[in-house]
């Protein structure tokens, strides 16, 4: 019987393991865990616990802190000046929306199963390793991702705080490819600093944020202040040059939608909210206020804040890259102060950004290390600080490397692209658990369901996208309108669900779940095609891990497992019975 040894312990051992691909790909690729082996097995495996120190008010600050900064101070400008003009205010409105019925979905799932897996867990448990894996990378990514280019927007603000230009902070290197050749040794350092704390403690670390948020909170209501006093209305329909387009939707619905799509990177720390489960003391009152009430604030502080931004400059005149400080940049009647004043704030919000994101990936990595399909190296949980050191050391030394040279506009619609399609994964996820139990249901009518609905959507998308604006587009959209409506309320009529969550479940089932399932693939819609083509690259690059090294990892431990009596639970249907649904 093999061992973990005889797939990796010598070359030929390696080759011979490559060999057997396809029947280890076939046997372990739709492998699914169950809730029990989540919490109890698989979670034993980090060797110490994580330590239940987190309260609801704790995952509020956490939310808040992971998803105001990011937004607001990198990507608000680029969305409004490229994209939305001043209906930024709606983009957000939508991408909030969309972030709230997605943090339902997540909600569910963190209740019943609260481990550090996130989105990485809940889908190994339904569609099963491959699946799950291919989500996990493109989280980790996303984070790290995210994290490189708020770093790089905390040396912009800084500069601004201090009066210095972001030009003087960074050293270009003529030999590197535009977009890669500006080095940003600031952004290296914070990113570097946020390590260290995360890897200290967790409790500590949500104290620090706890209190970073709350400053950063008075420099936002600060900055709404102003921006409505000092604003004037007529920016909101009257650009600056009148050659450009004019009014509230300079750029008609498509420039919303695209705007939501670029700003839908704010609402990714709802996510490291959800990965926090695992230590937070009472998971079924907690989670659902900490995850859904942090999302709520959030989007009515975006949306005060860009309708703020909105009135103070027409929206051809916002810098893309610092909006709210370089508003008053430029002001000579006493007012400049407030571009070094919004500077520091922005600083706050994204240190807060920075270490609930880091504190997020570092879970996701953690987890991954548990299913030993990236080395259990990474699932250590350190005995004294009852933190993933080994995860958190890692990606916050790979997160610096990126930060320290790769450009904001690289990185943005890669980060949303990934987060979208894990959104729309976990919907997914969520109503196949609710209607589907493995030996008591059939799965077939819920894949087909799902399969048609999101085949509509993406019919949908396209026609929007693509189809001049004339009467048979609407006629069009109006068609795959009622196919969807009609494909779910029959399915809602006909397939019965086959769990219901005791704790707390997403409300309206498979209403909400689908709207945002619908969503998701709307926003992916508005992407350009370069992000399309490097998400493609990446999860290529996962499939070649998982079948160059993870699929045998997998393998190995399931045999190790069997060899130990440990024989592992491959469907649902043996879930243990004393965990309640």
């Amino acid at each position: 019987m093999d061992t973990h040894a005889s797939s990796f312990s010598n070359l030929p051992s390696y080759l011979r393991a490559l060999s057997h691909t396809p029947s280890r790909f076939a046997r372990r690729a739709a492998s699914v865990s169950t809730s029990y082996e989540e919490m109890s097995r698989v979670r034993a495996r980090s060797g110490s616990d994580m330590q239940r120190t987190l309260r609801w008010f704790d995952l509020v600050g956490l939310g808040i802190g992971g998803m105001v900064g990011a937004g607001v101070f990198v990507t608000t400008g680029q969305a409004a000046r490229l994209y939305a003009g001043p209906s930024v205010v709606v983009s957000y409105a939508i991408a909030g929306l969309c972030a709230l019925l997605s943090a339902f979905c997540y909600t569910e799932f963190a209740v019943h199963m609260p481990v550090a897996g996130g989105a990485f867990s809940y889908l190994r448990v339904t569609f099963g390793e491959f699946a799950a894996f291919l989500t996990g990378a493109n989280l980790i990514m996303d984070y790290v991702m995210s994290n490189a280019a708020v770093a790089r927007g905390f040396t912009a603000y800084l500069g601004t705080a201090i009066g210095v230009s972001t030009a003087k902070w960074r050293i270009t290197v003529s030999g590197l490819p535009n977009g890669f050749n500006e080095i940003d040794v600031i952004a290296l350092l914070v990113v570097l600093v946020v390590t260290l704390v995360i890897c200290y403690s967790t409790r500590e670390s949500s104290v620090v944020n706890m209190i970073l948020t709350a400053l950063h909170i008075l420099f936002i209501v600060f900055v709404i202040v102003v921006g409505f006093w000092r604003g004037d209305w007529r920016n909101f329909t009257r650009p600056s040059n009148p050659q450009h387009p004019s009014g509230f939707f300079p750029y008609g619905a498509s420039g919303v939608f695209n705007g939501a799509a670029m700003v839908y990177l704010s609402y990714i720390g709802y996510d490291a909210v959800s990965t926090m489960a695992e230590e937070v003391r009472n998971p079924v009152k907690d989670i659902p206020i900490g995850v859904s009430g942090s999302v709520i604030v959030v989007t009515i502080l975006y949306s005060l804040m860009a309708a703020s931004m909105s009135k103070l400059l027409p929206y051809d005149m916002i810098d893309a890259e610092a909006p709210f400080s370089a508003a008053f940049r430029g002001e000579s009647d006493g007012w400049k102060w407030v571009s070094n004043v919004i500077g520091v704030g922005a600083s706050f919000g994204i240190l807060t950004s920075l270490l609930v994101s880091m504190l997020g990936q570092a879970r996701y990595m953690c987890v991954i290390g548990r299913s030993k399909m990236v080395p259990a190296w990474f699932a250590r949980v350190h005995p004294t600080t009852s933190t993933p050191v080994n995860a958190s050391a890692f990606l916050g030394i790979f997160t610096a490397a990126i930060a320290l040279f790769t450009d904001l506009k690289v990185l943005i619609n890669l980060v949303s692209i990934g987060t979208l399609f894990v959104f729309y994964m976990v919907a997914n996820a969520v109503i196949y658990r609710r209607y589907v139990v493995v030996g008591t249901s059939k799965p077939w009518p819920t894949l087909s369901f799902l399969c048609l609905f999101t085949i509509t959507s993406i019919i949908f998308t396209l026609i929007w996208q693509f189809v001049p604006p004339t009467e048979p587009k609407g006629w069009m959209l109006g068609a795959c309108a009622l196919v969807a409506i009609a494909n779910l309320q029959i399915f809602h009529c006909v397939v019965p669900q086959a769990r219901k969550p005791e704790f707390w479940g997403v409300p309206m089932m498979p209403w909400v779940p689908c709207i945002s399932i619908f969503l998701n693939i709307f926003l992916l819609g508005s992407l350009d095609g370069p992000s399309y083509v490097r998400f493609g690259f990446f999860s290529a690059l996962a499939v070649l891990v998982y079948v160059l090294y993870s699929v045998h990892a997998s393998f190995d431990a399931q045999e190790e497992g069997q060899k130990n009596g440990e024989i592992l639970k491959e469907s649902a249907e043996s879930e243990d019975p004393t965990i309640k649904v």
